[in-house]
């Protein structure tokens, strides 16, 4: 673990705290589904957390309510961005998208990228919100698909053409490009073959090292086992029925 993480006089990067949420089933007459209740959770940089437990537990939820994209039913989600906290379960708008330029990144499962984009205006993009000039954004670009072995000559090719275990390797150089204090990591391996899944193991292992704090799903034990520096099983948030 990074000296950050063992600075104990350090704030966590991330503070949950009785985190809840339920969908209501509209097309159902609103049924009410529990996901999960009484979320509790600290990230302090140079974490790995990984949320672990059975699939439908809510971890995809959870990683969602902290990036601001599901509104939490109750509860608490501190996000510390060096100067102040904010409370992403009550934030406005303008909040969250100002703490996705310089604060949280998030790699999905899947790449949604604009049409016609090539890849590297996607990668670029990140850098491009916080004002970095356009010959640098894409050079950095450049040096992080070549980091993952995306070939050269897709960097000019809207991704969407691209195989799986490609466009996941663009959402992933998209995520690091920028030095997010805190990134969300979404199955960052599922599509990846063994060669692939290594350099982007690597590449979380430096972040980390570095002090970036990370909360991710990682199905691949083997992954999780190196990766993560300790895991939170969701299941014991379980929402009543």
């Amino acid at each position: 673990m990074s000296e950050a993480a063992r600075d104990t006089a350090a704030p966590p990067r991330l503070v949950i705290e009785g985190l809840a949420k339920s969908f209501t089933l509209h097309l159902r007459g609103g049924l009410r589904l529990p996901v999960v209740d009484g979320v509790d959770l600290a990230l302090m940089a140079g974490e790995c957390v990984a949320l672990a437990g059975p699939s439908g537990a809510g971890k995809s939820t959870i990683l969602r309510m902290v990036y601001g994209n599901y509104r939490a039913d109750a509860g608490r989600i501190l996000v510390d961005d060096g100067v102040r906290r904010t409370d992403v379960a009550t934030a406005a708008p303008r909040e969250i998208l100002a703490l996705r330029r310089t604060t949280i990144g998030y790699v999905s499962q899947f790449l949604r990228a604009v049409p016609r984009v090539p890849a590297l205006g996607v990668v670029a993009e990140p850098l491009r919100r916080r004002g970095v000039p356009e010959a640098a954004a894409h050079a950095a670009a450049a040096a992080m698909l070549e980091r993952l072995a995306v070939p050269r000559r897709l960097w000019d090719v809207p991704p969407a053409t691209f195989s799986g275990g490609e466009q996941q390797r663009v959402n992933i150089a998209r995520g690091f490009v920028a030095p997010f204090p805190i990134l969300l990591l979404d199955e960052p391996t599922a599509s990846l073959d063994a060669e692939n899944r290594e350099l982007v193991a690597a590449l979380v292992e430096e972040r980390r090292a570095a002090g970036t704090a990370m909360l991710g799903i990682f199905h691949d034990t083997d992954v999780r086992a190196r990766l993560a520096t300790r895991a939170v099983d969701v299941s014991g948030f379980a929402a009543a029925a």
